[in-house]
């Protein structure tokens, strides 16, 4: 590939800025304040500082090893070919189904808001259904349209984001709601905290693009690092502006699609018009992402032994049969599960992989030339936030079962590459490392 048509560094930012800023603010900040209150905005730091931790991982690793394989690539050269190696990738793979769910649900949600409210159900229904199969026909034959369409999308709906932000703080806001004492205590602070820490996933699909990277050393902190900042302070605009307008009771009452009921607060029919087709654009964006990285990611693990190797064919370019099974499986959760199980279970699943991948950093900290106490505090966050999600999510009567549909996850993670190793015996590549050994060694390394 020559050096001109290779990303450079604002580009890199925009990939982590339009993969954190995606449907999922629009699908759970309404959940995020049912759970956390006037502390929606602190919820949103603390999952921040994680994700912030996490990215700093990402940085090195990616800068040591750059590979599209990203995630995967981490995994399988820290852990070898295991079986738990295996198991995350796959679990990696169920995160990204419950990300298209997230994101359809926000699309059906905010779409069905401007139709009559005694038909909502059917149209949040139909409409995220309608989204997941038509944006998967669009990437079946048109990939490329969708991923250059991806940017002008992002484009508007950080301008209408801006536009929300500015003008809500503008406006006249209770900043009662937002003050301490309608904060909830520390440990369900905590828990809802990490309930919406999908949000900011997306800056993990940086680590796809690192091969192509103009000037990785440069690019690479400040789309890692620089993306998470910026998007934690989007966040907290975006919170402050939905709690300084609404009361709790109508956040709650209206959470699907609460940006919308908030903007139409301060700004009339207009503005829920506005930030409907915010959504809408946020969400067919993200899923459009989703979709082009998901199949690339079940074709790269498949590559490394740990899937079917009917998952390496393409058709139109893309990897059809990763491609179908994705939005089927996406269809299934997005239309029965409910939005706050949905959001668990991506949260911790996401939880798990990258405390793996803190772990796996934490194990090559010598070849990424890095802190290894730094990657022990992202590898303690992260367990922490997930031991804290899983404990919370327990100790809520409602949600309790929440947690049973997580362990069905991974057990079937588990299975699932047990069972297809136990069929196949398919061999485990790792590229890195095979690079590794049939590379002559330079004299400054003898």
């Amino acid at each position: 590939m020559s050096h001109s048509s290779r990303i450079g560094t604002l580009s890199a930012l925009s990939i982590g800025i339009g993969g954190m800023v995606g449907g999922g603010i629009f699908a759970v900040t309404g959940l995020t304040v049912e759970l956390t209150r006037g502390a929606a905005p602190v919820a949103f730091v603390v999952a921040g500082i994680v994700a912030l931790l996490t990215a700093w991982s990402y940085w090195k690793l990616s800068l040591r090893y750059p590979s599209e394989g990203g995630t995967v690539e981490f995994i399988n050269v820290a852990f070898g070919p295991g079986v738990l190696t295996g198991a995350l990738n796959i679990l990696l793979c169920f995160a990204y189904v419950i990300l298209l769910a997230v994101y359809a649900y926000a699309f059906g949600a905010y779409a069905a808001s401007l139709l009559p409210a005694a038909a909502y159900d059917f149209w949040l229904h139909t409409f995220l259904s309608a989204v997941i199969v038509g944006l998967a026909v669009l990437n079946w034959f048109g990939a490329d349209l969708a991923i250059r369409s991806g940017n002008a999308f992002n484009a508007t709906k950080m301008i209408l984001l801006a536009v929300f932000v500015a003008v809500g703080l503008a406006t006249p806001m209770d900043w009662s709601r937002l003050a301490p004492a309608e904060w909830v205590s520390p440990l369900p602070l905590v828990a809802g905290a990490m309930i919406i820490f999908l949000n900011y996933e997306g800056f993990e699909l940086i680590a796809n693009a690192s091969d192509n990277l103009k000037n990785p050393k440069r690019a690479l902190p400040i789309a890692y690092l620089g993306g998470v900042v910026f998007v934690i302070g989007v966040y907290i605009l975006v919170s402050m502006v939905v709690v300084g307008h609404l009361k709790f009771s109508a956040i709650a009452a209206e959470a699907d699609y609460s940006l919308s009921v908030a903007a139409h607060s301060f700004m009339g029919m207009g503005g829920h018009v506005m930030i409907v087709v915010a959504a809408l654009l946020a969400t067919s964006s993200a899923i459009n992402a989703t979709f082009y990285g998901s199949g690339r990611l079940t074709y790269l693990i498949a590559k490394s032994g740990e899937l079917p190797g009917e998952l390496e064919r393409d058709f139109h370019g893309q990897p059809l049969e990763g491609m179908i099974l994705f939005a089927v499986l996406a269809l299934l959760v997005a239309n029965f599960i409910p939005l706050a199980a949905i959001a668990t279970m991506g949260s911790a699943g996401f939880l798990l992989v990258f405390l793996a991948v803190n772990l796996a950093h934490f194990r090559m900290r010598r070849e990424t030339k890095s802190a290894g106490w730094l990657a022990l505090v992202a590898v303690a966050a992260c367990a922490i936030a997930l031991v804290t999600l899983v404990g919370q999510t327990l100790a809520t009567p409602d949600r309790a079962w929440h947690v049973w549909i997580l362990a069905g996850m991974i057990a079937a993670a588990l299975a699932v590459e047990m069972i297809y190793r136990a069929l196949t015996g398919r061999s485990v590549v790792l590229r890195h490392l095979r690079h590794k050994r049939e590379r002559p060694r330079p004299p400054s390394e003898a």
